[in-house]
């Protein structure tokens, strides 16, 4: 999804000016296309989160029409489940690991989606920092899913993932989504719900699921309404 520079502006709370001084000293991920910078909007959000750059609650605004149905965020964990003891010793054994005890359809080939992660993986980490990783972010995992879910995982120990603040990884977010769009609305919510310390701070203490979820609807209430309704299939 191309966004503009004052898209970037208007999504971050910042001035298209500081949008440029960050393409030249922040790394904020961008492409010159006809002399003009574009952005995808799974790459702004991982970067954002990952330098705990706050987000507008416009992100929400142009997902608002999309015609398939994306649950809210803690529908959407309650659906995937959270796992805990997630055992493995590197990051391909944890991915192994979490792979095998999603909620996938039958028909998933799950060794093949294993090395989808880890190839993909191998290519630019997605660990955002503060011990959390969002596999597949920029390629979302995109399956014959009746809707979205996020399944979290929290490792059994810390793994090293290339995080940008070099702290190994203790939980995944796990996103599976039937359609890109649905995918990016998610992650506009997952990403949102992540710059909250409250809730970084039930992910660093493993809490228990109810916890979890509790936090999650919290984060989501203090949206406007028109944020936090999902969007209804158009007929």
């Amino acid at each position: 999804m191309q966004l503009t520079v004052r898209d970037v502006a208007s999504l971050l709370n910042v001035s298209e000016k500081t949008v440029y001084r960050w393409i030249k000293d922040r790394g904020i991920p961008a492409y010159r296309i006809n002399d003009q910078y574009r952005f995808h909007r799974a790459e702004l959000l991982e970067w954002a989160t990952a330098k705990r750059i706050g987000l507008s609650a416009d992100i929400f605004h142009e997902e608002a029409d999309l015609s398939a149905h994306v649950p809210s965020l803690a529908d959407a964990l309650t659906a995937g489940g959270v796992l805990y003891r997630v055992v493995g010793d590197n990051t391909e054994s944890v991915l192994r690991a979490a792979v095998d005890a999603m909620r996938l359809p039958d028909e998933v080939d799950r060794e093949q989606l294993v090395r989808v992660l880890v190839t993909r993986e191998a290519l630019a980490s997605t660990g955002i920092g503060d011990g959390i990783a969002i596999p597949h972010v920029r390629n979302p995992i995109v399956l014959h899913v009746p809707r979205p879910t996020i399944t979290l995982c929290f490792l059994e120990r810390p793994v090293e993932f290339g995080a940008l603040d070099g702290k190994p990884v203790h939980c995944l977010f796990m996103l599976v989504s039937p359609t890109v769009r649905a995918h990016l609305q998610l992650l506009s919510r997952l990403a949102f719900a992540l710059h909250d310390p409250a809730f970084r701070d039930i992910l660093k203490r493993q809490a228990l699921r109810d916890e979890i979820l509790t936090e999650v609807r919290r984060i989501e209430s203090s949206l406007p309404p028109q944020h936090t309704a999902t969007a209804e299939p158009r007929v």
